[in-house]
């Protein structure tokens, strides 16, 4: 175990090196730095002075050095726009996307599990069917058009919940929740489901799919031989064999709802990590769209590394190198 993770731990460094170059390249080729800095009134020796304590003239190979030994401190530079430390926007705003993609995932988990288990044993009944047709319509709708369609029914016509923002929040330190007041919880209930209906879908699909093809499997058929129930064959041995790629694609859903819910968060007006990035593009804040990407690369790192983790726990036939017993 402990040479599985050390190797796994060398591959995510790996990666972030990776991507603190294409960071790093962000900073060096998409505009000049200078200019965002500077207003047109700045002349060329002060450009040329504060490119000089900035260490823009110095050799590329020890610019990365420099940027990639800031970056693993947490040092992302000043927001061009905000003029802050890009470290503290990120953590001002991180605490909403956490939520609201912790809240999406459990949605997924919690309802996409179910409706797939219920469909692969109950196949062609009227209840499946409603069910396969809803997977259908998350799958094929964007998540924009979700979005506004739940705005409409429920913020505009129905007016039960909230069509923008996060609601009262309370301050827990350096955190900051919804979860203890009413008004949070019902601005998080329209972008949790819109941010997690695709990934409740393709679980479900997923769950349904595994189901019909393990419960065809020789010891399925042994299983009910033996005089077993059919509550201890579907969910003892049947449900507990399709854990192991639910997990993975749930591990991956999980990254790509923290990373993708920058389309959420700027229909819903989300005040989270995506809508500062998305405002970071529309303004050409390099460092913020830097820090974002390697924090975003670093979340899918953690992520990947736990759902390894886990495959041991769930089926442990499978060893650590990725072969099975």
């Amino acid at each position: 175990m402990l040479a599985f993770i050390i190797r796994r731990l060398i591959q995510a460094v790996i990666v972030m090196v990776v991507v603190s170059l294409i960071a790093f390249l962000m900073f060096r080729f998409v505009g000049d730095p200078i200019n965002q800095m500077v207003g047109i009134e700045t002349s060329v020796e002060q450009r040329e002075a504060l490119r000089e304590r900035l260490g823009l003239n110095d050799p590329l190979i020890l610019q990365f050095w420099y940027f990639i030994s800031s970056a693993a401190q947490g040092d992302f530079g000043v927001s061009y726009q905000f003029r802050q430390p890009v470290a503290d926007l990120l953590a001002a705003r991180m605490p909403a996307t956490l939520e609201l993609s912790f809240v999406s995932a459990l949605f997924a988990l919690l309802v996409g599990i179910p409706m797939g288990v219920y469909t692969g044993l109950n196949r062609g009944t009227a209840l499946s069917n409603i069910f396969l047709s809803v997977s259908l319509i998350g799958i094929s709708l964007p998540v924009f058009l979700i979005g506004i369609l739940l705005i409409f029914v429920f913020a505009v016509n129905l007016q039960w919940l909230p069509s923008f923002g996060r609601g009262q929040v309370v301050d827990l330190g350096w955190w900051t929740t919804g979860f203890l007041t009413a008004s949070g919880l019902k601005a998080l209930i329209l972008p949790a489901i819109t941010l997690g209906l695709f990934q409740m879908t393709l679980i479900m699909r997923l769950v349904r799919s595994e189901m019909m093809e393990v419960l065809r499997t020789d010891y399925i058929r042994f299983a009910r031989a033996r005089g077993l129930s059919a509550r201890a064959v579907n969910f003892g041995h049947a449900l507990k064999n399709t854990l192991v790629p639910v997990i993975t694609i749930t591990g991956l859903q999980l990254g790509s709802v923290i990373a993708f819910a920058i389309i959420t968060e700027t229909v819903f007006q989300w005040p989270g990590m995506g809508l500062l990035f998305i405002q970071a593009v529309q303004n050409v804040d390099i460092p913020i769209m830097a820090a974002y990407l390697m924090l975003i690369a670093f979340l899918f790192v953690i992520i990947n590394l736990l759902v390894d983790l886990l495959y041991v726990a769930v089926d442990p036939r499978i060893r650590l190198t990725g072969r099975s017993a």
